[in-house]
C-alpha cells in the first residue's frame, strides 16, 4: 500500500511541475465547493418532489381558477401598464400579472442579477382609488387558506387513522371467502393433483369445542385512552368544519353554473330572436318576389290593351291578394313606425265602412246615419267629394284603383267611378241645371194645361228627360234587407245581406246570377260538412238575442263577411259557422264551427282562413283540413280583421289597431296619437294602414 501511494504522489508532483514549466499558470486557488455544488444549494429549496407538487397544484387549481378570478387578471393584463422615468428601466419594467405569468429564469453567466432586472411596478394610484369588493357566497365564510386545507386529499387522513385505531386483532374468521362466495365467485381452484391452492388468509380456524358462554364484546378488548378520545373529537370537528366547506364550495360551483346556464339560456334565446327575424325576413322575400311577378303580369296586360278601354269603366284586379311592397313615397320611409301621421275629420257618427285602392291614393269612408260616403284624397288628405245615391246608412264598401261597390241599407248595391266624383258646389250646380223651368200656361183654345217648351230651357212634358250624369255606374237591387257583406273580383260580385241570403251577380250586365239561402244551408247540411265541432255545437246553438246583450249590438248584420276565390266562396254569419260554398252549384259543402257569437269578418288566402267574432275571439283555420290552428282570446269583440303571412291586424276594442306576429306569436297595439275611442274597421297595404274608429274619425298610419 505504501508503494502504490508513493508512485501515485510522485506522478502527481511530475504532472503539477510539468504544468508549471509549460503554461506558467498561477498558483492554483484554495480547496473549495465546485459550480456544481453551488448551484445545488441555491436550488435546494426548490427540490422538492415533483409528485408532492403535482398533487398541490392539481388540488389547489380548482379552488383559486374560478371564471372570477381570471376575469380579474385578465382585466389586470389589460390596464395600460406605465412606464418609468428612466428609459432603461421602463423597457424591463412590467406589472404584475405580466410577471407573474413570465416564466422564471435564471442566468448562469458571470453577470450578477440585479433587483432592478426583477422590478415589480405597481398600479399604486389605480389600487388607492378602486373599491374592494365585498367578499360573496363561500369567501364571506371561508378564507382561501381554510378552503385549500379542507379540499386537499390530506384532510381525510384523521377518518382513516381513527378508523385504524378502532381495529381489533381477532382470530382468522374467513370473511373474504364468505364474501366471495356472496358475490358468486370461486373460493378454491384446484391444481392438476385435485389440490386446494387458497392461501392461509382463506384458511378458516376451527376452535376447539369448549363449553359455550357469552362472547364479550370486540370494543372491550381495546381501550384508546383519553387523550387519543379528545384527539378524535377535536378530529372530528374538523372533518365536520371541512365539510361544511366542502358543501359551501360546492353551493357555489353549483351556482356559478347556474348563472352560466342563465347567460347561455339569454344567448340562446337571443339566437332564436334572430332566427325568427331571418324566417320574418324570408317570407317578406317571398311576398316581395310574387309582387314583383304580379307587376309584371300586369304591365304585360296594360302593353296589351287597346288605349280606348282606358276610358271606359275598365274593372281593375282585386287588390286583396295582392303580395309584395307597395310604391310609396320617398318622404314614407323617414315617418316613425306605429304613429298615426294623418287624421281625416269630416264625420259626425262612428265609422262603419272604410277601403282605399293604394297607399296615398282614393280613400272612401262611411259612418252610421249617413247615406253619403266621402272620397278622400291620401296624397293631399283633404276631401274630394261624396257618393250621393243611397237610401239609408252604408254598410260595406270596396275600392278597387278608380271603381267602388258600396252596399247600404236600402238593400242596394251601387257602381261608383270614382273619377266622376264631385264636390259640393258641382253637385249643386247640377242638381240646379237639371230643374226644368216649368211655367203652367192656360191656353185659350183648351181647357187643360201642358208643358210647353221655350227657348229657355222649357221642355216638353212629352219629351224624355235625360239621365243625370254622376259618378253612380249602376245600381244593382234584389236584396230585401240591407246589405252588410260585398266582394268582388274581375266581373263577379258576391253580397250578404241581412235577409240571411248570399247574392252573386254579374257586373257587366247587372244581373243576379245565383242566389245562396242560409237558412236553407243550415236546416240541411251535409252529412259530411261539419269540421271543428267536438261538443255538437251544431244541434244546440242558438244566436243571441241582441236586445238582451249589448255586446250582440251588430247581430243585424247577419252577414259578416264574404270572400271568394275562383269557385270557392267562404261567408262568415250570425249563427257563428263560417261556411264553404261552391259557386257553381250554390250548395254550402263544409261549415267550419267553433264560434259562440256572430261572425263579423274574415279572410282567407292559400292555406289558412282568418274569422273575428263578437264572442271576442280570434281564430285561424286550416282550408285544407277544417281544423282550427290558432285561437286568440281577446278583451272585446273582433269588428275587423287583415291578414299575411307574417301578421294578422285586427280591431276588438282598443283605441288602435292590435297587431299579432305570426313568426314570433308577439302582440303590440297603436296607440301613438291614435283613436280616442275603440277601432271598428281598417285596412292596410305594405307599410300603410288606414282605421276608422268610433270617434268618427280617419286616421293613417305607418307600420
Amino acid at each position: 500500500m505504501a508503494s502504490h501511494r508513493t508512485s501515485a504522489d510522485s506522478r502527481s508532483s511530475t504532472r503539477s511541475s510539468q504544468g508549471r514549466q509549460h503554461h506558467h499558470d498561477p498558483a492554483p486557488p484554495a480547496t473549495g465547493p465546485s459550480k456544481l455544488e453551488l448551484m445545488q444549494k441555491v436550488f435546494s429549496p426548490f427540490n422538492h418532489k415533483k409528485s408532492d407538487s403535482t398533487r398541490i397544484l392539481s388540488d389547489l387549481a380548482p379552488v383559486i381558477m374560478t371564471p372570477r378570478m381570471m376575469n380579474s387578471a385578465a382585466e389586470v393584463s389589460s390596464r395600460p401598464r406605465h412606464s418609468l422615468a428612466n428609459p432603461t428601466l421602463a423597457r424591463s419594467a412590467m406589472d404584475f400579472a405580466t410577471f407573474g405569468r413570465t416564466p422564471f429564469r435564471f442566468g448562469l453567466g458571470s453577470r450578477r442579477i440585479t433587483s432592478g432586472e426583477l422590478q415589480v411596478v405597481e398600479a399604486t394610484e389605480e389600487l388607492l382609488d378602486a373599491e374592494v369588493p365585498e367578499p360573496e357566497g363561500v369567501a364571506a365564510d371561508v378564507s382561501l387558506l381554510r378552503g385549500f386545507k379542507a379540499t386537499i386529499p390530506s384532510a381525510d387522513q384523521s377518518r382513516s387513522r381513527r378508523r385504524q385505531m378502532r381495529n381489533v386483532d381477532t382470530p382468522k374468521l374467513g370473511l373474504k371467502k364468505h364474501g366471495m362466495s356472496a358475490r358468486g365467485l370461486l373460493t378454491e381452484e384446484e391444481d392438476h393433483d385435485n389440490q386446494s391452492v387458497a392461501s392461509e388468509e382463506d384458511m378458516v380456524v376451527i376452535p376447539h369445542q369448549k363449553k359455550k358462554r357469552g362472547r364479550e364484546s370486540l370494543s372491550t378488548a381495546k381501550r384508546l385512552g383519553k387523550e387519543e378520545l379528545t384527539r378524535q373529537v377535536s378530529e372530528i370537528l374538523r372533518d365536520k368544519e371541512n365539510l361544511h366547506v366542502r358543501r359551501s364550495l360546492v353551493n357555489g360551483e353549483i351556482t356559478e353554473i347556474t348563472h352560466k346556464i342563465r347567460a347561455l339560456d339569454d344567448v340562446r334565446q337571443k339566437l332564436e330572436q334572430d332566427l325568427l327575424k331571418l324566417q320574418e325576413d324570408e317570407l317578406e322575400l317571398d311576398d316581395e318576389l310574387e309582387g314583383v311577378k304580379e307587376r309584371m303580369r300586369f304591365e304585360e296586360a296594360i302593353s296589351s290593351q287597346h288605349p280606348e278601354l282606358n276610358s271606359s269603366l275598365h274593372l281593375p284586379p282585386s287588390s286583396r291578394r295582392r303580395k309584395g311592397p307597395a310604391f310609396l313615397p320617398s318622404e314614407h320611409s323617414e315617418l316613425p313606425p306605429g304613429v298615426a301621421f294623418m287624421t281625416l275629420e269630416s264625420h259626425t257618427t262612428p265609422i262603419t265602412a272604410l277601403d282605399f285602392s293604394e297607399p296615398y291614393g282614393t280613400l272612401v269612408s262611411a259612418s252610421e246615419e249617413d247615406a253619403q260616403p266621402r272620397v278622400w284624397d291620401l296624397l293631399a288628405g283633404v276631401e274630394i267629394g261624396r257618393l250621393r245615391g243611397h237610401i239609408g246608412a252604408v254598410k260595406c264598401l270596396q275600392v278597387e284603383d278608380h271603381v267602388c261597390l258600396t252596399g247600404g241599407e236600402d238593400g242596394n248595391v251601387r257602381l261608383w267611378d270614382l273619377r266622376r266624383v264631385e264636390d259640393d258646389e258641382e253637385y249643386k250646380r247640377r242638381e240646379m241645371d237639371s230643374i226644368p223651368e216649368v211655367i203652367l200656361e192656360e191656353d185659350e183654345n183648351t181647357d187643360d194645361g201642358e208643358l210647353v217648351e221655350r227657348p229657355n230651357g222649357i221642355r216638353d212634358g212629352a219629351s224624355e228627360s235625360k239621365e243625370p250624369e254622376g259618378p253612380c255606374a249602376r245600381v244593382l237591387e234584389g236584396h230585401s234587407r240591407g246589405v252588410t257583406a260585398l266582394y268582388f273580383e274581375d266581373e263577379c260580385l258576391v253580397t250578404g245581406a241581412s235577409d240571411k241570403t248570399l247574392r252573386q251577380w254579374d257586373l257587366t250586365t247587372g244581373q243576379c246570377v245565383m242566389t245562396m239561402d242560409i237558412l236553407w244551408a243550415i236546416s240541411h247540411p251535409a252529412s259530411s260538412s261539419t269540421f271543428g265541432d267536438p261538443y255538437n255545437m251544431s244541434s244546440s246553438f242558438h244566436a243571441p238575442n241582441p236586445a238582451a246583450s249589448s255586446a250582440y249590438a251588430m247581430y243585424d248584420d247577419f252577414v259578416g263577411g264574404v270572400q271568394f276565390w275562383g269557385y270557392g266562396l267562404v261567408s262568415g254569419s250570425g249563427d257563428g259557422a263560417v261556411r264553404m260554398w261552391d259557386m257553381r252549384t250554390g250548395q254550402a259543402h263544409r261549415t267550419l264551427l267553433g264560434h259562440t257569437g256572430p261572425v263579423t269578418c274574415l279572410q282567407f288566402d292559400e292555406m289558412h282562413i282568418a274569422t273575428g267574432s263578437l264572442d271576442k275571439t280570434l281564430r285561424l283555420w286550416d282550408l285544407r283540413t277544417g281544423g282550427i290552428v290558432e285561437t286568440m282570446q281577446l278583451d272585446h269583440p273582433v269588428t275587423s280583421l287583415q291578414f299575411d303571412t307574417r301578421k294578422i291586424v285586427a280591431a276588438c276594442g282598443d283605441n288602435g289597431a292590435k297587431i299579432f306576429n305570426r313568426t314570433t306569436s308577439q302582440q303590440s297595439v297603436l296607440l301613438t296619437n291614435g283613436h280616442t275611442k275603440p277601432v271598428e274597421r281598417l285596412r292596410y297595404m305594405d307599410k300603410y294602414l288606414v282605421t276608422g274608429g268610433r270617434d268618427a274619425t280617419v286616421k293613417i298610419w305607418s307600420l
